[in-house]
């Protein structure tokens, strides 16, 4: 990537030096240039405040004498120096610049309406293209990136659009990068912000889900009650092969019941058990 921006760069400021040894400004050019500074010696120092200019930091000045570019490429930051009668200049913001793309109502692969928006960082590289190369450098950038979000979004299906948003952001911020480094921009980062759906599909979706969730819950139930049938089957299995087990489990949750309020609770009673009982009075009374 370092590679291609050092690319970029060079192939940038190599335009700009082409087009202005390429062409020279004249006689009446060297005429007009001669006379200004002769006027701006015969009303110094008045004209220092119209000649000397100050640019920011983060700004750049491309400067123009008699419409041509000055060699030397862009100046600043600080103070430079301008011919009143000849010379004018653009300043150009270097800063990574924000924008929102408006949403997009765009017609998916799999036929389906959905609108789509997202936010674009970039910045100039090279002040003297932009100013040179395109009329509106933000405004051209703009244009492109809705029209290549619409391009995109055209060749994706729904569920890739919902799965596949960085996918789809770094694909257009390489198409973007390709287009727009003639012109001395960088597209730095691209993000898919929101995707809406119509919201008939949104109902469909919403049910869907819900149908998956309530069936989910129903096989969790069913594993669950199959588990406790198990359980349950072991527990039986376990009793019913020792009969003093049954009765001591029978004891117990009369144990467990009678401790919990105070109150009068009967219970039948064991056929074994009343049988056991019978049979100990009748063998007394004998």
């Amino acid at each position: 990537i370092i590679i291609t921006r050092n690319t970029v760069n060079t192939e940038g400021f190599h335009l700009a030096k082409h087009d202005v040894g390429s062409n020279s400004i004249g006689c009446c050019g060297w005429f007009l240039i001669i006379f200004s500074y002769l006027m701006v010696i015969v009303t110094f120092p008045v004209t220092i405040w119209v000649c000397l200019k100050i640019v920011k930091e983060y700004e750049r000045a491309v400067i123009f004498r008699l419409g041509r570019i000055r060699p030397g490429g862009a100046k600043g930051p600080g103070l430079f120096w301008i011919l009143p009668c000849t010379d004018n200049f653009e300043c150009v913001d270097l800063r990574t610049t924000p924008f929102n793309i408006p949403p997009q109502e765009v017609l998916t692969k799999d036929s389906v309406t959905v609108m789509v928006d997202a936010v674009v960082y970039y910045r100039i590289f090279n002040p003297a293209a932009a100013v040179v190369n395109v009329s509106n450098a933000a405004s051209a950038t703009r244009m492109l990136a809705q029209t290549t979000l619409q391009n995109i979004l055209g060749t994706k299906s729904l569920s890739e659009i919902l799965n596949d948003r960085e996918e789809m952001a770094d694909q257009m911020e390489v198409i973007l990068y390709e287009a727009t480094k003639i012109w001395g921009i960088k597209v730095e980062r691209v993000e898919i912000k929101d995707v809406k759906l119509p919201l008939s599909l949104q109902k469909v979706m919403a049910a869907e889900a819900e149908a998956a969730r309530d069936a989910r819950a129903k096989v969790i139930a069913a594993e669950g009650e199959m588990n406790a049938s198990r359980a349950l089957k072991e527990a039986a299995t376990v009793l019913s092969e020792s009969p003093c087990a049954l009765q001591l489990r029978y004891l117990q949750t009369l144990s467990e019941v009678a401790s919990e309020k105070d109150s009068t609770v009967i219970f039948p009673l064991p056929i074994d058990i009343l049988s056991g009982l019978i049979k100990n009075k009748f063998s007394h009374v004998l």
